[in-house]
């Protein structure tokens, strides 16, 4: 599996205040879009999310985005390592992703871009 790289999750209270300082620190610029009425903000490395703290809750487990050349290749590396696949692969806008547990308890998401 071919590991491109990683995005560090930040839950914020407001996204639109948030975003300014993110964008300064990398240089980048926010690629915005919704996830359940969860919003997010892609800034460099930085995965900004705002929304309901339910639904904040759940993501604050996932310790890291892992983008990867092909996620069914993921998916079957990672099963065959023991690790437990908790939800997808499904589709995003982007690609596809899927949520898995390391045997050590830690949960990953794996991102990729094909269609």
């Amino acid at each position: 599996m071919e590991i491109l790289g990683a995005s560090l999750r930040i839950c914020v209270d407001d996204l639109d205040t948030a975003i300014p300082f993110y964008e300064r620190l990398t240089g980048g610029t926010a690629l915005r879009f919704g996830r359940g009425g969860v919003q997010v903000a892609a800034i460099g490395s930085f995965l900004l999310m705002s929304g309901p703290e339910a639904e904040l809750e759940v993501l604050r487990k996932v310790a890291a985005t892992i983008a990867v050349k092909d996620v069914a290749e993921a998916h079957r590396l990672l099963t065959g390592l023991g690790a437990r696949i908790i939800a997808g692969p499904v589709p995003t806008p982007a690609g596809r992703n899927l949520l898995a547990m390391h045997p050590d308890g830690s949960i990953f998401e794996y991102v990729d871009q094909s269609g």
